[in-house]
């Protein structure tokens, strides 16, 4: 095939479909052999005993909660004869478990508390929104004399990360070297001290995280970076609305950034500014909780955002740096949301709970930048979003999300952006998915700090990163998944996938060549799913052949990366 040749997007459709079918008898051969050398073995939910009655007959009679009990397992079941090995047992007594009070502190419902089915399902949601618990779970275990006995059961993973990391896309590879622990002594908090080099910069970076302070619902969380090419400091202090019935919010937020910003084309290099940023925003919100199954929520601030931009030291590009701006406004926002959620299981993860929300959810907000504020211009900040979830069917779903963000200045609209994303599940069987999705940005009048490219760091992955800009990008993908049985060691969930991706930019690109037209590619992959740490979900190993390629790009690109999704 010539280099510029291109196959009908038909034929690669109709390639995939034959690679899913003929899944189908290699997944029943797996079956056979494949729990042999190391089956996953599911962590199931405690079974609710038979003789506690539905939740509709508990909140009909009005039952409270009685006694909380509360199991924090630790990383390896050693009852069960695949896990009782001496390395496993190792593992549980060098890992500290997550405390007790850890958990409790983020139970949202107390002894004498009516007993609500949505409360129950929304603190396992949360309880699993943790990057050190692999599960949890709220079950009702007992009941008498009106009092409904609550079993809280979770499953913590390996936290601790004293190690090196690589990883390859577009042709460009990235590595470090870190000392990482997620859950302190148990108690949630994080401490990290990295050295990472990626496709920009070398940075040191030492980070601290606590969820919550105390038994309190504030977080903090501290960064500090000391890069190749400048620096990054940063404070968050933070109450957001934990749930669906919080009442109020507040958070600060504070960030110095400095560094070097290249700009790309044709996935090189072609230009460099340094960028000097000092931002802050403050504000406090409230509601009037969670009311037939909708909350509204308002919030108001204050933000600074100031960027101030001048020549690379040292670089050898000819640059012009984008012009200073300082934007300094008070703003209101307002949330509408709808409690509707599935609990899935091998879609986006290998065998691992994952918490999907399918009602409405809006947000707009609207802010007033003035001089008099200490703005260098007058203007109108506005951004808003709306993401929605179908169910087409008991084996098909649709997801989609949708943002704009921009400025409006003495009646003109700039850097406005507008995204969409469509994403597309059909379910084949237990072990097999079909997964579609689509998205586009556009851009209308963008600040010349910003770039809207397209290549292997953003989905096209048979091509080098930000190969092609423009003002708008577009994508599709199409992707057949499966899901073995294949639970290598007891350490690593095994995944397939073949995939066929499309994409192009349009509009004028201001800081490099004209748009390339379609560009696509074709490639098959790996998923492991390591669902006993805490260091990523999922490890991706892709082999990417483009179809549309010129000489400076090879024909076969490997891609080596760690992702929180299939």
């Amino acid at each position: 095939m010539k280099p510029h040749a291109r196959l009908p997007g038909v034929a690669w459709a109709a390639w995939l479909v034959v690679i899913g079918a003929m899944m189908a008898p290699i997944e029943s051969a797996a079956r056979q052999w494949l729990p042999k050398v190391g089956a996953r073995s599911v962590r199931l939910a405690p079974t609710r005993p038979a003789e506690v009655p539905s939740d509709a007959a508990l909140v009909a009679a009005g039952a409270v909660i009685g006694e909380i009990r509360i199991h924090a397992r630790p990383i390896f079941d050693t009852t069960q004869p695949e896990e009782d090995a001496e390395l496993f047992r190792l593992a549980n007594k060098l890992h500290i478990r997550t405390r007790d009070d850890t958990i409790a502190t983020q139970l949202l419902f107390a002894p004498g508390d009516r007993y609500d089915p949505r409360v129950l399902a929304e603190t396992a949601r949360i309880l699993r929104t943790t990057r050190y618990l692999q599960e949890a779970y709220v079950t009702p275990v007992a009941f008498k004399d009106g009092k409904v006995d609550i079993e809280v059961v979770s499953y913590d993973v390996w936290t601790l990360n004293p190690g090196a990391s690589f990883g390859r896309r577009g042709g460009r590879n990235t590595s470090g070297f870190e000392i990482e622990e997620l859950n302190l002594l148990g108690t949630g908090t994080a401490l990290s001290a990295s050295r990472r080099t990626d496709l920009d910069r070398t940075s040191t970076t030492f980070l601290y995280n606590d969820r919550q302070i105390g038994d309190s619902w504030w977080s903090i969380a501290a960064q500090y970076s000391d890069n190749s090419d400048g620096r990054t400091e940063g404070l968050t202090l933070d109450r957001d609305f934990f749930s669906l019935d919080s009442r109020w919010a507040a958070g600060l937020n504070v960030l110095n950034d400095e560094r070097v910003t290249p700009r790309y084309d044709v996935g090189r290099q072609t230009g460099a500014y340094r960028s000097r940023s000092r931002y802050a925003t403050l504000y406090g919100g409230w509601s009037a909780g969670l009311a037939r199954g909708e909350v509204l929520r308002w919030r108001a601030g204050y933000t600074f955002d100031d960027r101030r931009f001048d020549a690379a030291p040292g670089s050898t590009f000819n640059t012009t740096p984008p012009p200073n701006r300082k934007l300094a406004y008070p703003w209101a926002s307002l949330e509408w949301l709808q409690d509707d959620y599935r609990v899935l299981r091998n879609r986006d993860q290998i065998e691992r709970t994952e918490d999907s929300r399918y009602g409405w959810r809006a947000t707009a907000l609207l802010g007033y930048a003035n001089r008099g504020l200490g703005a260098d211009r007058d203007a109108v900040v506005y951004s808003g979003s709306l993401s929605r979830g179908f169910e087409l069917d008991a084996e098909r779903s649709v997801l989609f999300e949708s943002t704009l963000t921009g400025r409006n200045e003495s009646g003109r609209f700039v850097d406005t952006v507008f995204a969409t994303n469509l994403r597309y599940y059909q379910r084949q069987s237990e072990r097999r998915l079909l997964y579609a999705a689509l998205g586009a940005e556009v851009g209308h009048a963008i600040d010349a700090d910003r770039q809207i490219t397209l290549g292997g760091d953003n989905g096209l992955r048979g091509y080098p990163l930000r190969y092609q800009g423009g003002e708008g990008r577009w994508l599709f993908t199409l992707e057949q998944r499966a899901f073995s049985n294949w639970y290598p060691f007891r350490l690593v969930n095994v995944g397939a996938a073949a995939f066929v991706d499309v994409g192009g930019s349009f509009g004028t690109n201001r800081f490099g060549t004209r748009a390339r037209g379609v560009l696509s590619d074709v490639g098959v992959g790996l998923r492991f799913g390591n669902n006993r740490s805490a260091l990523g979900n999922v490890l991706h190993v892709d082999v990417a052949f483009p179809l549309n390629r010129d000489a400076s790009i090879k024909s076969v690109q490997f891609l080596v990366e760690t992702k929180r999704s299939f």
